[in-house]
C-alpha cells in the first residue's frame, strides 16, 4: 500500500493535471471546437486513471481493516457521488465549495513551491558568492607569492650586477693603466720624430751648403785664364787642388750620410703610421662592447642558434659564399691591376694576393677569439635560464658582428706581409698599396669566424702535392706535375667539407721558393725571364682566361650533390 501510494505521489499526476488545464485556459479562444474537446477529452482521460488509482488504493486500504473496515466513511462520502443530483440534493458540501478548496489547496501548493524556489535560489547565490570570495582570497594569495619571488629575484639580480660592477670597474683600471703606459710610450716615440725630423733638417741645410760651395770651386777653375804657363796653371791647381779635392770628400760623406736620410725617413714613416694606428685602435672597442652587453637580454628561440639549421646560420652562410665569389672575380682583379703598376712579376703579384687572404684569415681568427673569451667571461656572472651559456654567448655573437677593430686587423696583416721573406715589392712602394683588398678580406673573414659553424680556408704551403678535391689548376699550369708551384686562391671550407675550390699552379722542380732578395737579384740578372713575365702579364687572352667568374663550387652548402 505505502508503496503504490508513494508511486502515486512521485507521479506527481495532479501536477500534470493542473498545467494541462491552464495550458487550456491560457489556449481556450485561440483554439478550435475540436481541439478545447481533445483538450478536454485528454484531462479527463487523465483524470480516470488518476481516479482508477485512487480506488485501487480504497480498496486495498479498506481490505486492511477487515470485511466491514471503512465501511461507514465510504457509505457516508463515497456514496452519495453514486446517486444522482449529488451537488444539488445531498451532501453536506456543494460543488462550488469543493472546487474552491481544491483551487486552495492548489495555491497553496504553489506559493510552497514557489517559496521553496526562491530558497533554493537564494541559497545558490549564497554558495556562488563563497566561492567567489574564495577565489579572490586565492589570487590574492598567489599575488603574495609571486611578490615574494620577485623580491627575492631582484634581490639576487642586484648582488650579481654589484660583483659585475666590481669586476668592470677592475678591468676599467687595468685598462686604463695601459692605456697610461701606451701613452708614454707614444710621447717618447713622439720625441725620437722630433729628433729624427731635427737631424733631417740639419743634414739637408749642410747638403746645400757643400753643394753650393762645390759649384763655386767649379765656377772658379773653369773660368781660369787658359793663356797662363803651364807651370803657372800647375802652381795654381795645386793651390786650388786640396779645397775641391776636400769638397768633393766632404760630399762623398754627405752622400753617405744620405742613406742615414733615407733611413731616418722611414723610421719617421713607420712611427707616423704607428702613431695613427695607436689612435686608431685606443681600446679595441671596449665601449661598445661592454655597451651591448649591458643591454643585451637572451631572448628564447625556437631553435638553438647552435643548430646548422638556424635561419642565421644558413642565410648568413649563404650570403658569404656569395660574397668570397665576388672577393675572387672583381676584388682580387682590381688588386693585380693595382699591384702591375709597381711590380711586373705576375707570379709574385699572385702570392702577394694569396698571402694577404692568408694573413686576413689567421689575424680575424685570432681576434675573433679574444671577442669571444671576452663575452663569454662577460655573460656567465649573470647567466641564468633554460638555455646554455654557449647557446647564449652565440646569440650576442650573432646580434654584434661588427663589433671588431678593422683597422688594426688591417694593420697586422701589413705587418705579417712586411715579414714574408717569399714575397717582395720595389723600394719605393710598400704593401699599402693594396690595403683595400686587405681591408675587405678581414671584414670577410671576420664574418665567416662569427658563425655558429664558421667557414675557414684550407692549409697551403708551397711544393705540396696537388689536391684535385681543392684545387682547380692556372691556365698557366703544367697538367703532368704532380707539386704547386705557388697558390693563387685558397679554398674555402667547413670543417673537412670542401665548400669551393680554390686554385693553385703546379710546376714540374717546384720548391718552397727563394727569399725577396735572392729573387729580386736573379731577376735583376736574368731579362728573359722580365720579358716572359711582362709578357705573361700583358697578355690579355690569358687575362680573359684569369678573369673567371668565381671559384669553382663543390658542393652547395646544404645538399650533398656536387657541382662540377
Amino acid at each position: 500500500m505505502a508503496e503504490s501510494l508513494r508511486r502515486l505521489v512521485n507521479i506527481g499526476t495532479f501536477t500534470v493535471l493542473q498545467d494541462k488545464l491552464e495550458r487550456w485556459l491560457g489556449n481556450y479562444h485561440i483554439n478550435t471546437c475540436d481541439q478545447n474537446v481533445a483538450r478536454c477529452c485528454e484531462i479527463i482521460e487523465l483524470n480516470a486513471k488518476v481516479q482508477g488509482q485512487l480506488f485501487k488504493l480504497l480498496s486495498v486500504t479498506a481490505e486492511s481493516g477487515g470485511m466491514y473496515g471503512g465501511a461507514s466513511i465510504i457509505k457516508s462520502r463515497l456514496l452519495p457521488f453514486l446517486g444522482q443530483n449529488f451537488f444539488t440534493s445531498g451532501g453536506s458540501v456543494t460543488a462550488d465549495t469543493s472546487l474552491s478548496i481544491l483551487a486552495e489547496s492548489a495555491a497553496k501548493n504553489r506559493e510552497l513551491d514557489d517559496l521553496q524556489d526562491q530558497y533554493e535560489v537564494s541559497l545558490n547565490d549564497l554558495e556562488a558568492d563563497l566561492k567567489a570570495r574564495e577565489n579572490e582570497v586565492q589570487d590574492l594569495r598567489d599575488e603574495l607569492l609571486d611578490t615574494k619571488d620577485e623580491l627575492s629575484r631582484n634581490l639576487r639580480n642586484s648582488t650579481t650586477d654589484k660583483m659585475f660592477l666590481d669586476s668592470e670597474n677592475r678591468e676599467l683600471r687595468r685598462k686604463l693603466a695601459l692605456a697610461e703606459d701606451e701613452v708614454r710610450t707614444l710621447r717618447s716615440k713622439a720625441g725620437l720624430l722630433t729628433d729624427y725630423d731635427t737631424q733631417v733638417r740639419r743634414l739637408r741645410d749642410d747638403i746645400a751648403l757643400l753643394t753650393a760651395r762645390r759649384d763655386s770651386l767649379l765656377r772658379t777653375s773653369t773660368i781660369k785664364d787658359k793663356d797662363d804657363s803651364f807651370l803657372s796653371s800647375k802652381d795654381e791647381s795645386k793651390r786650388n787642388g786640396p779645397g775641391l779635392a776636400d769638397a768633393q770628400d766632404e760630399i762623398v760623406k754627405l752622400r753617405a750620410r744620405s742613406g742615414l736620410i733615407d733611413t731616418y725617413e722611414r723610421q719617421v714613416r713607420n712611427l707616423k703610421d704607428e702613431l695613427s694606428l695607436s689612435s686608431t685602435k685606443k681600446s679595441y672597442l671596449d665601449g661598445d662592447v661592454y655597451s651591448s652587453l649591458n643591454s643585451y637580454r637572451y631572448t628564447p628561440r625556437v631553435g638553438s642558434p647552435l643548430s646548422i639549421d638556424d635561419p642565421v646560420q644558413r642565410v648568413r652562410q649563404q650570403n658569404l659564399i656569395s660574397r668570397w665569389n665576388d672577393m675572387f672575380s672583381q676584388d682580387r682583379l682590381d688588386a693585380m691591376d693595382t699591384l702591375r703598376r709597381y711590380s711586373d712579376d705576375y707570379e709574385n703579384n699572385q702570392r702577394i694576393i694569396f698571402l694577404a687572404l692568408q694573413e686576413a684569415f689567421s689575424v680575424a681568427k685570432c681576434a675573433f677569439r679574444q671577442f669571444k673569451m671576452k663575452v663569454r667571461a662577460n655573460l656567465a656572472a649573470t647567466h641564468i635560464g633554460p638555455e646554455t651559456l654557449e647557446e647564449a654567448v652565440q646569440d650576442y655573437v650573432n646580434r654584434n658582428t661588427d663589433l671588431y677593430d678593422l683597422p688594426g686587423m688591417v694593420a697586422d696583416v701589413l705587418r705579417g706581409l712586411n715579414r714574408s721573406p717569399k714575397i717582395y715589392l720595389p723600394p719605393d712602394s710598400t704593401f699599402a698599396v693594396v690595403q683595400p683588398f686587405i681591408r675587405e678580406a678581414c671584414k670577410l673573414a671576420w664574418q665567416m669566424s662569427a658563425l655558429a659553424h664558421p667557414l675557414d680556408i684550407a692549409v697551403a704551403t708551397d711544393a705540396e702535392l696537388f689536391d684535385n678535391n681543392r684545387y682547380r689548376r692556372s691556365y698557366d699550369s703544367e697538367y703532368t706535375a704532380p707539386l704547386v708551384n705557388h697558390h693563387i686562391w685558397p679554398a674555402l671550407m667547413q670543417g673537412s667539407k670542401v665548400l669551393m675550390k680554390g686554385e693553385a699552379c703546379t710546376r714540374r722542380g717546384a720548391s718552397l721558393g727563394a727569399s725577396r732578395r735572392s729573387r729580386s737579384r736573379s731577376r735583376s740578372v736574368s731579362p728573359s725571364l722580365r720579358a716572359r713575365s711582362r709578357s705573361r702579364s700583358m697578355s690579355p687572352s690569358r687575362m680573359a682566361r684569369s678573369r673567371s667568374p668565381s671559384p669553382r663550387r663543390i658542393a652547395s652548402p646544404y645538399s650533398s650533390d656536387p657541382l662540377f
